[in-house]
């Protein structure tokens, strides 16, 4: 957990029912923790072997979406935790010299497209077809106005 960077959570969590009406994710829950830099290279040096702080992480119960809803557990889906680091989150925002909440739904985007099963790790087409679905929501989500307090 961090303590320093200050976040709305009722606006965070509007952002993450707009998202997912927009990705039709009804009848699936997420969790969504928000960390700083010492925690954040801990859990990218543990399940990623990378030293270092990055900005977001997810960690997928399933490899896509059609597999969690097809896996028969009865209730609410798991997708799986999407992990926010909220000090590198100000800093890019910052050096974007866009708002920090603007820089936040990006990751939360991006982590979020994770969970159900997109990726840009090998490259090519995959890395093409989540960056267009990424654009694709931030335009929708732009569309949709400003998230209130």
């Amino acid at each position: 957990m961090q303590r320093k960077v200050r976040l709305d959570q009722r606006r965070v969590h509007r952002l993450l029912n707009r998202l997912g009406r927009l990705l039709h994710l009804e009848g699936t829950e997420l969790s969504v923790v928000f960390v700083n830099d010492r925690r954040m290279r801990e859990l990218n040096r543990r399940y990623r072997g990378v030293d270092r702080p990055t900005d977001v992480l997810s960690f997928p119960q399933y490899d896509s979406l059609r597999k969690a809803r097809s896996a028969g557990v009865r209730g609410e889906v798991m997708l799986g935790d999407v992990v926010v680091n909220l000090h590198r989150t100000k800093r890019q925002a910052e050096e974007q010299g866009s708002p920090f909440y603007e820089e936040l739904t990006r990751l939360l985007v991006h982590g979020l497209l994770h969970l159900i099963g997109y990726d840009h790790e090998p490259g090519g087409y995959q890395a093409r077809k989540m960056r267009r679905k990424e654009e694709e929501l931030l335009h929708a989500l732009e569309e949709m106005g400003p998230v209130r307090k």
